[in-house]
């Protein structure tokens, strides 16, 4: 279990409490889906790498040169 601090802003109290199973489940959830987005946002970034990649090679020309005749 983590443990959670809440502060009143009006009073300004803090108080220190343990999870709850919920937020741990919570918790865990939100972990797993921002792992699964940041594998699919690598899948993106890959597969526009390679077709950049295959692209520059088609026409027989290198990233800066490609940034030359675009500038």
């Amino acid at each position: 279990m983590a443990t959670v601090v809440e502060v009143n802003c009006t009073t300004g109290e803090r108080t220190e409490r343990d999870t709850t199973p919920a937020e741990d489940q919570a918790r865990e959830a939100d972990a797993a889906a921002a792992t699964i987005a940041q594998a699919e946002a690598d899948a993106v970034a890959a597969e526009k790498a390679t077709a950049k990649a295959e692209l520059l090679s088609r026409l027989g020309i290198t990233a800066d040169e490609a940034t030359l005749l675009l500038s």
